[in-house]
């Protein structure tokens, strides 16, 4: 059965607003927004409305208790001006992942990806061409009672928004090694995509900052020996320019679409790629050999995020030029090429809206 959908569009689009070519991350918004709501045991009234503020309680339970959360993607266009999104199936997936490990009902697969084509369809225009940018997607999920308790809500709201973005990451980044705070352990979530788990790292992320860090590497809940994920991507070490490595998933690392496409692409490719556990003390050792050819982060807003340095008690560890890696470049340049509609692949992850 065919979803139906109600639409109002804005009386007057903003788009007139934004310069396309210099757009801070995250700042300025598209039109439209989707919303649907989870109320007496079922998904009920979607809609595509005028993006804007939204009505809320003081005692809103996802404020109090937290049950909130989301996903990142992207949009792009390809030569003939078509909108594409990649791998929204997986997207969709990961969703309901997380919503099952907070406690929060699943939404329809079918429902998330009618409701994500037809706003992306209405709001085509707003996705950027200019070379590294997209129109970054972001769908979210919270708790809507009205209702002061410790307990799973029983109303909960589906709203997908979207903002034109440059790149996420401009230049290669400074990483710290942390040693004090954690951001997740055996049996907590880890793996999902809660808006708890960037709440904590907040604070440990800041006085990174203050030290001249853009991003943290976190390490393990127990004896902070092994290296997890960072910020916001996932981590891959490249030693001796053929051997890539990427910490195993064991419930504390979300499973990144983008991760997953760099191993795929890489085995491709002839690489040999491990997921193992990897020791912080492994990776110095790299370092002061100078067998650390390639170092990088992999998320949906940065695509590939190249690091240039990590930060380990005291000491920088400086890595190759970024220019010249064989490994990110080689990554980026394709899985850009492949969102855009420009290389074509055989996995089905670039979706034509």
């Amino acid at each position: 059965m065919a979803i139906s959908i109600k639409i109002s569009k804005t009386p007057q689009s903003r788009i007139h607003l934004c310069d396309f070519e210099n757009i801070e991350f995250g700042k300025i918004f598209s039109d439209h927004m989707f919303r649907v709501d989870y109320t007496d045991g079922k998904w009920q009234n979607p809609e595509i409305l005028p993006y804007g503020p939204i009505s809320i309680a003081p005692s809103l339970s996802a404020i109090h208790y937290g049950q909130a959360i989301f996903e990142g993607m992207k949009a792009f266009k390809n030569e003939m001006g078509e909108a594409l999104l990649f791998r929204p199936i997986d997207n969709a997936k990961r969703l309901n992942i997380s919503a099952k490990r907070m406690g929060m009902p699943e939404i329809p697969e079918e429902l998330y990806l009618e409701g994500l084509s037809q706003l992306i369809q209405l709001d085509k225009d707003w996705i950027p061409t200019k070379e590294g940018s997209a129109l970054y997607v972001r769908p979210f999920m919270f708790a809507t009672d009205d209702f002061v308790g410790v307990r799973p809500s029983m109303n909960y709201s589906f709203i997908i928004f979207c903002c034109p973005v440059n790149s996420y990451y401009p230049k290669p980044i400074k990483v710290k090694i942390e040693e004090t705070y954690v951001r997740a352990s055996s049996g907590m979530a880890g793996f999902a995509k809660a808006a708890g788990n960037y709440g904590i790292s907040m604070l440990p992320s800041f006085e990174a900052k203050k030290e001249g860090y853009d991003q943290l590497i976190w390490t393990d809940g127990q004896n902070h020996e092994y290296v997890e994920e960072s910020g916001t991507t996932n981590l891959f070490f490249v030693v001796d320019n053929n051997l890539v490595l990427t910490p195993k998933l064991d419930g504390n690392i979300l499973n990144g679409i983008t991760r997953d496409t760099c191993i795929t692409l890489l085995k491709e490719k002839g690489y040999i790629v491990e997921e193992r556990k990897i020791k912080v003390s492994e990776i110095i050792e790299w370092c002061k050999a100078g067998r650390l050819s390639d170092c990088f982060g992999t998320g949906t807003a940065a695509i590939i995020a190249k690091i240039a340095a990590i930060g380990y008690q005291g000491t920088d560890y400086e890595l190759p030029d970024a220019a010249q890696r064989e490994v990110s470049n080689y990554l980026y340049k394709t899985i850009y090429a492949i969102q855009c509609g420009k290389i074509k692949e055989n996995h089905n992850w670039s979706v034509l809206v």
